[in-house]
């Protein structure tokens, strides 16, 4: 057994010489208050944003790449809060990068609550670090949308708004015939004349519907929501207006409502099942661990129709959700584990954003519908992976442990040190440092965002990160050190490249 090993020590010790805080020195932070474009200026119609965050939002669109960290820091100095520089990243993004495909240069806005998570993780002064990369992040993709044709969200045309009685059906309407005028202006009536809660309320429904994007639809609706809830409904309009055309993007299919498309089968099925099913909590439910092993070896080799019906049966065998989810997000773990990469991430970042859903809707109905979909898009996953080269023979619910050092902070020291050269040999040392002590697994999470703060390029390192440190929480106890063991297989290591935000961070703040 390892020793419990309390905070202070840990952070103490790590500070000293680690190789993970030796990935860089955060202490030029220390001169900035704690948190309380490369493209030609377009000069089409563009959508206003609210007076007071209007001009933050212009000067990081207008400003050139290689100036906005160091005009970023001047307006810091200046009382710029980090909540007015969250507000204004993400609808900088909203407006001016377009949201099809749902992913690619429009993770510009689905990272934005993972950036906010990691800072609410870090030290006060560590917390403008995501933002940073967030801004830096922004305008790749401002760049790429320039390329692709510059869109830019438009001013909707006011005389064609449905009055507010109507907007709610006209919206439904809209959205099950794939008509995408008449759910933009459907959104912009229900944002102005109903609550965040009732909006979307619906969009926990259509974020499910089709399996185009591999899951986007399901993770902007998410993250939008959570970021809403960080920056005030007041900015929600241009964000739902956003969403609802995110939802309707085809795939460059023909109008879904008129087919029978693979990606849209499994939601029309499901919401047959439904008829099946009663209330959640109609009969008393029981935590079953060996309930989620079952689901777990069906969803090996199941077809998406396969999956959702194996969910059907668990429940009217009265398993509880809980251990439902134990099987759903183990097997996105596991996939991981297959076959790193970007759809292994986003079995994982699916299955989260599902999760969400799930715990936020205020309809029974809805729940169910999220996992038997769930369950239908982790088979979905699977059959793409394997479109896309061979899967690992490995499963997560049959991972040994690789004993390993008794001091918890050097353990996890060797942990990271390992995900830099065999991905499996440190899930398997993260397993039997997990298994020991559930208390360590927050030390853990600060030396991976460390890491992505230092290490991260992408926006999938922040998704990702963001997505498995929190679910480990989702799973129940039973299975919590195997889930994760198996979010090493996308973790940042300290062997690997490091990014340039940290001395352009540093640069920016010598000259302010």
């Amino acid at each position: 057994m390892l020793d419990p090993l309390d905070r202070r020590r840990f952070v103490t010790r790590a500070l000293q010489a680690g190789a993970i805080t030796a990935l860089g020195d955060f202490h030029f932070l220390h001169g900035l208050p704690a948190p309380a474009a490369d493209n030609d200026k377009t000069t089409r119609q563009l959508l206003p944003l609210s007076s007071e965050i209007e001009p933050l939002v212009r000067l990081i669109e207008d400003t050139p790449r290689s100036q906005l960290m160091e005009r970023i820091v001047a307006e810091i100095r200046k009382g710029t809060s980090y909540e007015e520089l969250l507000s204004a990243v993400f609808l900088a993004g909203v407006r001016g990068i377009q949201p099809r495909p749902v992913g690619f240069k429009f993770h510009a806005v689905l990272v934005i609550n993972s950036a906010h998570l990691a800072s609410l993780r870090a030290p006060d002064k560590e917390r403008w670090l995501p933002l940073f990369w967030a801004l830096d992040n922004f305008k790749n993709s401002q760049k790429a949308n320039y390329e692709q044709g510059n869109w830019r969200m438009a001013p909707v045309e006011e005389s064609k708004l449905p009055p507010p009685h109507r907007a709610k059906q006209r919206f439904l309407e809209a959205m099950d015939d794939w008509d995408e005028e008449g759910a933009d202006r459907a959104i912009t009536t229900l944002a102005r004349t109903a609550s965040a809660e009732q909006v979307y309320e619906l969009f926990w429904r259509y974020g499910c519907r089709d399996f185009r994007d591999i899951g986007h639809k399901a993770i902007y609706a998410a993250n939008s929501w959570r970021t809403l809830q960080a920056i005030g409904w007041r900015h929600g309009e241009p964000v739902v207006r956003s969403l609802a055309y995110a939802m309707l993007d085809r795939g460059g299919n023909d109008n879904p409502a008129e087919h029978d498309y693979d990606a849209d089968r499994p939601f029309r099925e499901n919401q047959k099942r439904l008829a099946d099913l009663g209330p959640l909590w109609k009969q008393r439910r029981r935590l079953v661990p060996e309930a989620a092993h079952d689901l777990l070896e069906t969803l090996r080799t199941a077809s998406p129709s396969d999956g959702s019906a194996k969910v059907v049966e668990l429940l009217r065998k009265g398993i509880h959700p809980a251990s439902i989810w134990d099987g759903l997000f183990l097997m996105a773990g596991e996939l991981l584990m297959r076959q790193p990469g970007i759809v292994g991430i986003h079995c994982v970042t699916s299955t989260n954003a599902l999760h969400f859903a799930y715990q936020t809707t205020a309809s029974d109905e809805t729940r169910q519908l999220l996992m038997l979909q769930t369950a239908a898009f982790l088979p979905m996953f699977r059959q793409t992976m394997m479109g896309r080269g061979k899967l690992a023979d490995v499963k997560i619910d049959r991972l040994e442990k690789a004993e390993g050092t008794d001091d918890p902070s050097q353990a996890i020291e060797e942990i990271f040190a390992t995900v830099s050269k065999d991905r499996l040999l440190a899930a398997r040392k993260t397993l039997a440092l997990m298994d020991g002590d559930s208390r360590r697994f927050p030390l853990l999470v600060r030396a991976a965002e460390r890491l992505i703060f230092s290490k991260g390029h992408d926006s999938h390192d922040y998704k990702f990160s963001s997505a498995a440190l929190e679910d480990y929480y989702h799973v129940t106890a039973p299975w919590r050190a195997r889930y994760a063991a198996a979010s090493m297989f996308n973790l940042k290591g300290t062997g690997d490249r490091d990014n340039n935000l940290i001395e352009r961070t540093r640069a920016a703040l010598a000259k302010t």
